[in-house]
């Protein structure tokens, strides 16, 4: 094993002996060392139940024959960071978790690790070290969010309060009004419970095949998922063992699973959904640290091919306890392999020990090859009371088949649809391309109005999120508008923070039906409307985003994925000419280093230092 070279022959006992000093036995030497890389935080929602949930999965790797070792990671809550220079720290975090996570793994010679993350950068910075440290690896999510309850029955999440929040700027929403709904906004721990970036990442982790089936969509607070701790503890110490045995190969390893095949079936998922836009980023960025060819065109074909037949908060009234009802992510992958034929890879591997395919016939709870145990999971509802206390909740023993959807208060079979009722017959996320974005932008089609799928009309311009914040709910921005963000891209920012306040604010105050925005910052996977977000190359790099006047007419045609602006190449050139770059915002500190290697988000604004 792996461990061995700092367990076992006389040289190393001085290794032992600090061992020993961390309670490892001596019948431990023979065990494999697991390690459990948990992102529990205090201040962070989804994470906060995380401590009870690795001493859990600690104990249960004991009792399967493996030696855990906990450690943490630092986690930026992207809800508590908006708004303001905070948010500029949230994309750098994943680079911090990624290189933390390897650190950890490689200088301890680690046989294994189970994974512990929930929200925003966790995700997918575990998911980078993982195929950097390439040892068995699975993946198990704290869970999202229930939605929570107004009195009139009306589900609302942090979205919700966003809205409020700039509703009230122009006392379009009461104090009153924003008071009861922030309270009941966020009701208990989990991630934040409409399909936004945290959870759109823990649900690609099934389609990618680096958690167990329901990681993305069984609640938080449900007990069941004891159940799926206990399992992924089980399953990697097994995992450990049979690469101990077999060797490469096998499918085993991050980089066995995590293949050109594994990202196309999750991004497939992606576009069926309709999940964030910043998976397009996190899920690049995996993919070059992966060391695959894998670009932004690539998934840019994909969105041609898959129709989106999921809609979630921000993009419908459901909600992700919802898409659990109605059958979770491999119902959703059901449906598009029935519909689509060959659109999916089912033969990929998977963390399971078995492939996609076998896994969509045992967890899709609308095919007859369906077990009594995922129809059981399926049936999980949520309790609807506040409660910050992780798997707290009984189930009720029921089968899905036993809740009309009367009983449920939706239709599953309109919550997760089928091909032949898609919402369109492209998906979800499209990516964009025009002389303002030659290296592609990306929208959250799902979420935007029909009568603005096509829009064209002059930019307003702003240098920075708060100063669009501030011009969107004073007035400054008129209907027919598109607003221009600019300098928030990876190296400008620097960061490339999301911008939840002002997409609100165009909703807020009446705006989303005539007004677009584009920027070459990025989304929140709350964000919804016509916001175009991650145009590549971005202003800091002499992208054309950063050549736009007050006036200039922007272009936008999402059905025919083009974004443009209204100039002859010879203005534009022009324009490129008299352009001089601007003083970076930081110029010491951490910001100041990962502006000065950031890469471009259509190459998922990795770190690179050659």
């Amino acid at each position: 094993m792996r461990s061995d070279t700092i367990k076992l022959g006389d040289a190393r006992a001085p290794h032992r002996s600090l061992l020993r000093a961390t309670g490892v036995g001596e019948d431990d030497f023979k065990k494999p060392f697991i390690a459990v890389c948990n992102s529990y935080i205090d201040i962070v929602p989804g994470h906060v139940h995380l401590d009870k949930v690795g001493e859990y999965v600690k104990q249960c790797i004991r009792a399967a024959g493996g030696v855990p070792f906990v450690f943490n990671t630092i986690g930026v809550d992207d809800g508590i960071a908006m708004g303001h220079a905070g948010m500029k720290f949230s994309l750098p975090s994943r680079e911090l978790i990624a290189d933390c996570v390897e650190t950890m793994v490689n200088a301890h010679c680690f046989d294994g690790m189970v994974c512990i993350p929930n929200c925003d950068k966790i995700v997918p910075g575990m998911l980078m070290a993982a195929v950097r440290c390439n040892i068995p690896t699975l993946f198990v999510s704290g869970g999202p969010m229930e939605a929570g309850k107004l009195d009139d029955g009306r589900a609302v999440d942090l979205i919700d309060v966003f809205y409020a929040a700039a509703g009230r700027q122009d006392n379009r929403v009461s104090a009153e009004e924003l008071r009861k709904i922030e309270q009941i906004g966020c009701p208990t721990c989990g991630s934040c419970s409409g399909m936004f970036t945290a959870n759109s990442m823990n649900c690609l982790c099934e389609a990618l095949g680096m958690a167990l089936p329901n990681n993305g969509t069984l609640i938080a607070t449900s007990a069941e998922r004891k159940k799926l701790f206990k399992r992924a503890a089980e399953r990697i110490v097994e995992m450990v063992l049979q690469f101990d045995k077999l060797g490469e190969g096998h499918g085993l390893l991050p980089r066995e699973i995590v293949t050109p095949d594994a990202v196309d079936n999750s991004m497939v998922l992606d576009m069926a959904m309709g999940g964030s836009t910043n998976t397009v980023l996190h899920m690049l960025a995996v993919a070059i640290e992966a060391g695959l060819d894998y670009d932004i065109e690539r998934i840019n074909q994909l969105s041609r091919k898959t129709p989106n037949i999921c809609k979630v908060s921000p993009s419908s009234q459901y909600h992700v306890e919802d898409v659990h009802n109605s059958g979770g992510i491999h119902t959703i992958l059901g449906s598009i392999q029935r519909g689509c034929p060959g659109l999916l890879k089912t033969g990929a591997a998977t963390v399971t020990g078995k492939t996609l395919g076998e896994n969509i016939a045992e967890f899709d709870i609308r095919a007859d090859t369906a077990t009594p145990d995922a129809l059981r999971l399926a049936a999980v509802r949520p309790q609807g009371k506040r409660n910050v206390e992780g798997m707290s909740v009984e189930a009720a023993g029921l089968s899905i088949g036993d809740l009309s959807a009367a009983d449920l208060g939706f239709d599953p079979a309109d919550c997760v649809r089928e091909v032949e009722n898609a919402y369109s017959r492209e998906g979800g996320l499209v990516i964009l391309y025009g002389n303002l974005a030659p290296k592609g932008a990306v929208v959250k089609a799902a979420g935007v109005l029909p009568q603005m799928l096509k829009h064209s009309g002059p930019a307003v311009i702003f240098e920075e999120e708060t100063e669009a914040y501030a011009g969107i709910v004073n007035g400054k921005v008129k209907a027919g508008q598109v607003v221009v963000i600019r300098y928030e891209g990876p190296k400008g920012g620097p960061g490339m923070q999301e911008m939840l306040a002002p997409t609100s604010a165009i909703k807020a105050v009446g705006l989303d039906d005539t007004v677009a925005l584009i920027t070459d910052g990025r989304f929140s996977g709350g964000t919804a409307g016509a916001c175009i977000g991650h145009v590549s190359p971005e202003a800091a790099a002499g992208g054309p985003i950063g050549l736009l006047r007050p006036g200039d007419i922007i272009e936008i045609d999402i059905p025919g994925h083009v974004l443009n602006v209204r100039l002859s190449d010879e203005e534009l050139e022009k324009r490129r000419r008299e352009w001089k770059p601007r003083e970076p915002r930081f110029k010491t500190g951490y910001l100041a280093k990962y502006a000065s290697m950031a890469t471009s988000a259509d190459s998922g604004a990795v770190l690179k230092w050659k």
